[in-house]
């Protein structure tokens, strides 16, 4: 059965008796994407109307559209152009619903015969069930799946080839109108990816950002002018959901890419041409691009493993917090400012890091996700665990001073196997009650918050360096 004559012979036909009917196609398109799988279009297009009451086919807007979202301006004449009553159809045509439409109606059956298929014979019946295939009644015989192109008379009532917003409008001044149309819909979004290099050294990283653009809206937005708001939009109620192509644009460093600007507690990015966003379609284009950015490599250790939240238990139990890990983090950490070659705010999205190889090729060597980022702000990336650096945590004591406090003791050993020397930020956290003193420490340390403590511990090559404290809690 060939698919593309399904549609063979199929007419749409719109009725609305005493009532002009004028099908409205855009003009001029602004698209404005959040990162909340939202978008906001704004639509210009000229309509021609009648005096009196008007019925307006409003097409090509997205099938993932909030209809009560809808604002509609005619910039002509605003005071004598409203809207009576809007309807969004959205009941598309496809091969199953034109045929479920059928059920029970004549069809016709073209099927051909004989060698290479020069005979044709028609046939007409009866469409009873389209589960597992069709079936046809044709005269007195029932015919399951038989072979052929399927030919229907008409579009049946209800269906539509497009999305399309149906406006019965009231307008007093005849003539062209410019109008402006504005929805929300849902299935587009856009967030930042971020490529850096590392340079040997581990001292300095080369950035490129790209605006990741997925449109799966249902509509194409073509010639827009496109912005994009960086930032948490507060939204009561999401708009409805229901249940490609990569598109990579760079330029030169003469061409203007977006420009951003502080739009109300938000970042807004306004790229300076028009852009056209495909339906199914991710799309890519570079907003930012820096080099020569210092960079400070950072292991960190984090040993205890929380096995509870608080509990009496958790507060006298020798064994809470006595698991730990022997994993090192590593992370890479830089200043978001103008000093260090960037100071522009930074939107959310995925930071993929890459290292330069002896013969100048790159590897990948970690990604991390980030939040959004203001200027003269710090960005740290976790790539990974070192794989030449352990630690290991031991609590070497556990006591009872009185019956409402208790001392414990840890002992922390970082063994470095590099053939130089690093320094490892230890963090540990202070669960068990909110009233602590570290009674004892063997090298310095910094609160950090009221339950955090940091020790900066350095450890030669192959050596180690053995870190010991004992705190003590009480509570009444």
């Amino acid at each position: 059965m060939d698919r593309k004559n399904i549609f063979n012979g199929i007419m749409a036909v719109l009725i609305f008796t005493g009532i002009a009917s004028v099908v409205a196609s855009a003009s001029e398109t602004e698209l404005t994407v959040y990162n909340q799988n939202l978008g906001l279009v704004k639509e210009k297009r000229v309509i021609k109307l009648e005096e009196g009451l008007n019925k307006i086919e409003f097409t090509d807007v997205s099938a993932q559209i909030d209809p009560v979202s809808v604002h509609f301006k005619s910039l002509t004449a605003p005071d004598k152009c409203f809207i009576l009553e809007q309807s969004f159809e959205y009941d598309l045509v496809n091969r199953q619903k034109l045929l479920q439409k059928y059920i029970g109606k004549e069809i016709e059956i073209e099927r051909r015969l004989g060698e290479e298929g020069k005979i044709k014979e028609l046939i007409k019946g009866s469409l009873l069930s389209i589960t597992d295939g069709i079936t046809v009644k044709v005269g007195d015989k029932i015919i399951l799946n038989p072979e052929g192109e399927i030919s229907l008379s008409k579009l049946p009532e209800g269906l539509i080839l497009k999305p399309t917003l149906s406006w019965l409008i009231q307008n007093e001044k005849p003539g062209e109108h410019d109008t402006e149309v504005t929805y929300l819909t849902g299935g587009i979004s856009w967030l930042a990816d971020y490529v850096i290099v590392l340079d040997k050294d581990d001292s300095k990283i080369d950035l490129n950002g790209w605006v990741t653009i997925d449109n799966k809206s249902g509509a194409v937005y073509k010639d827009a002018k496109l912005k994009l708001i960086a930032g948490d939009v507060n939204r009561v109620e999401p708009a409805p959901m229901r249940v490609g192509v990569m598109a990579a644009m760079k330029y030169s460093e003469e061409d203007k890419a977006f420009e951003e600007k502080t739009f109300f507690e938000y970042h807004m990015y306004t790229l300076q041409r028009r852009a056209t966003i495909n339906d199914n379609e991710t799309k890519q284009i570079e907003f930012v691009k820096a080099g020569s950015i210092n960079v400070k490599k950072l292991y960190m250790y984090r040993g205890f493993i929380p096995q509870y939240w608080f509990t009496e238990y958790s507060r006298s139990n020798k064994d809470y917090g006595a698991q730990c890990s022997n994993k090192v983090f590593v992370n890479v950490e830089f200043v978001n400012s103008k000093e260090n070659n960037l100071g522009i705010p930074l939107p959310k999205g995925k930071i993929r890091v890459y290292k330069k190889d002896i013969d100048e090729s790159l590897e990948f060597i970690g990604e991390d996700a980030v939040e959004h980022t203001p200027k003269d702000e710090s960005i740290r990336v976790y790539l990974g665990n070192a794989f030449d650096i352990v630690g290991e945590r031991t609590q070497k004591d556990f006591k009872y001073v009185s019956a409402k406090t208790i001392e414990e003791t840890f002992q922390i050993k970082l063994r470095n196997h590099k053939e130089e020397p690093v320094e490892v930020t230890v963090t540990e956290q202070l669960y068990r009650w909110s009233s602590w003193k570290i009674l004892n420490n063997s090298l310095p340390y910094e609160k950090k918050d009221s339950k955090t403590i940091e020790f900066k511990v350095k450890v030669d090559k192959n050596s180690e360096t053995v870190l010991d404290y004992t705190v003590r809690y009480w509570w009444d």
